[in-house]
C-alpha cells in the first residue's frame, strides 16, 4: 500500500464516490468507544460497511506500538513529547496505509478513535510541541488525508478523572492542568473549523449522543 498515497500536500483518496471518514475526539473517559461501537451496530442494520479503528492501534505494527508507549510504568522514565509524537504518527501511518484509505476506496465508512486532532492537542497544547512540527509529523502521517467529521465529545477534565477512575497508563495519570490544556486544543480546533467539527455535550445520554452524529453523518452520506 506504500505506493497508493499521494504526497503530503494531496489527498489519497479523491474519488466522490469514495466512503466516509468520521473521527472521534476528546478527553479521558468522553465515551468515543462506546459510541463508536453504538454507530457501528447502527449503520450496520442500515446495510453500510462500517470499518471501526482507534489510535494508536488498529493493524499489528499500531498496537505493538501502542503498547510499547502505555506500558510505561511510574518507575520508568515517561516518553518524551518528541517520541510521543514520532509513535503516534508511525502507527498513524501504518493505519491509514493498511485500513483507512483501502476502507474508503470500497466506499465504507470509517469511524476512527481519535486522529491527527489529538495530536495536536495532547503535543502541541498539552506538551507544548511547536505547532509546525506536528502539522508537519502529521501530515507525512496522514498523506494529506483529513476526516470528513470531526466529533469532539466534550467533558469536563475533572469529570473525566471521575469517569475513569485512577489513570491507567501514563496519560491519564498527567494532571488536571495538563489534561484541561488538551481540552482547551480541542475546542480551539473544533472553533476553527466549524465545518468539519461537530461539539457534542458529553455528559448529555448516550443515545442522544449517538443519534445527534447520525443526522450529522446522514447528511454526508445523503448529501
Amino acid at each position: 500500500m506504500g505506493d497508493c498515497l499521494a504526497p503530503a500536500e494531496a489527498s489519497p483518496v479523491t474519488d466522490e464516490s469514495r466512503g466516509v471518514f468520521v473521527v472521534l475526539e476528546g478527553g479521558e473517559g468522553a465515551g468515543k468507544s462506546t459510541q463508536i461501537a453504538a454507530l457501528a451496530r447502527m449503520l450496520a442494520r442500515e446495510g453500510r460497511e462500517v470499518v471501526t479503528c482507534r489510535e494508536p492501534g488498529g493493524t499489528p505494527v499500531g498496537e505493538r506500538l501502542r503498547e510499547a508507549l502505555f506500558a510505561t510504568t511510574d518507575d520508568e522514565a515517561p516518553p518524551t513529547p518528541e517520541t510521543e509524537l514520532l509513535i503516534f504518527n508511525a502507527a498513524r501511518a501504518q493505519l491509514v496505509r493498511e485500513v483507512i484509505v483501502p476502507a474508503l476506496e470500497r466506499n465504507a465508512i470509517v469511524l476512527c478513535d481519535r486522529f491527527t486532532a489529538s495530536t495536536v492537542a495532547y503535543q502541541h497544547y498539552g506538551r507544548g510541541v511547536p505547532r509546525s512540527i506536528v502539522d508537519a509529523a502529521n501530515a507525512v502521517a496522514t498523506g494529506g488525508l483529513h476526516p470528513d467529521l470531526t466529533v469532539l465529545l466534550q467533558l469536563d477534565p475533572a469529570e473525566g478523572f471521575r469517569r475513569t477512575g485512577k489513570g491507567r497508563d501514563y496519560l491519564e495519570r498527567a494532571g488536571l492542568e495538563f489534561h484541561t490544556d488538551v481540552a482547551r486544543g480541542f475546542l480551539e480546533q473544533a472553533a476553527a473549523d466549524p465545518e468539519h467539527w461537530l461539539v457534542l455535550d458529553a455528559s448529555k445520554p448516550e443515545m442522544q449522543i449517538t443519534h445527534a452524529i447520525l443526522e450529522r453523518l446522514r447528511s454526508l452520506t445523503e448529501g
